[in-house]
């Protein structure tokens, strides 16, 4: 299709888009694939961390370690995968434990906390706000992401993280693959 036939229809798409109150996705032209796009609907991509306490959490580490074959810091296991729409991209989910007696899991009275990697963190956080999900604090900036915390209906604390694995990637962090 010709540039600017494509280009019509995409402004008319997104006109009947922004008239029925619908997120729109943005077309970005890329010389491999000159129809591939961009996904800018504020969702969920994937599975970013899983936490959970322990009684002696430097014990349970090297027991994952030496029976599992996790590769473990301080900071957990982070397991490397490949992105499925740009396969060349390398993208993290960390595996920690934490201390029985920690706080970052409340006001959640659970064992355990699920952080999700997402897409348009401010477009998600204005969809939860509106949807009277409880959001625990505002967005945080790092140079390896975003984040914030909101409650599930089971008062499930969640962590919400976008992304910047190239900066996890220049860290350098041993990997569970």
């Amino acid at each position: 299709m010709r540039p600017s036939i494509r280009l019509l229809l995409l402004a008319m798409t997104l006109i009947a888009c922004k008239q029925e109150g619908d997120e729109i996705n943005t077309i970005v032209e890329v010389e491999s694939n000159p129809i591939e796009s961009l996904d800018t609907i504020p969702k969920v991509t994937g599975i970013g961390g899983i936490f959970f306490k322990s009684s002696s959490p430097e014990e349970m580490k090297e027991w994952y370690r030496d029976n599992l074959g996790l590769a473990v810091d301080d900071y957990g296991s982070p397991f490397e995968f490949r992105n499925a729409n740009r396969p060349d991209e390398v993208n993290y989910l960390n595996w920690d434990l934490f201390a029985d007696s920690t706080s970052y899991f409340d006001p959640s009275e659970r064992e355990f906390m699920i952080n999700y990697r997402v897409q348009n963190m401010e477009g998600l956080v204005r969809k939860l706000k509106n949807n009277g999900v409880t959001i625990l604090d505002a967005i945080a900036t790092y140079d390896y992401g975003k984040f914030v915390h909101i409650l599930d209906v089971d008062g499930n604390k969640i962590e919400l993280w976008e992304p910047v694995d190239s900066v996890l990637t220049k860290i350098g962090r041993q990997t569970t693959k």
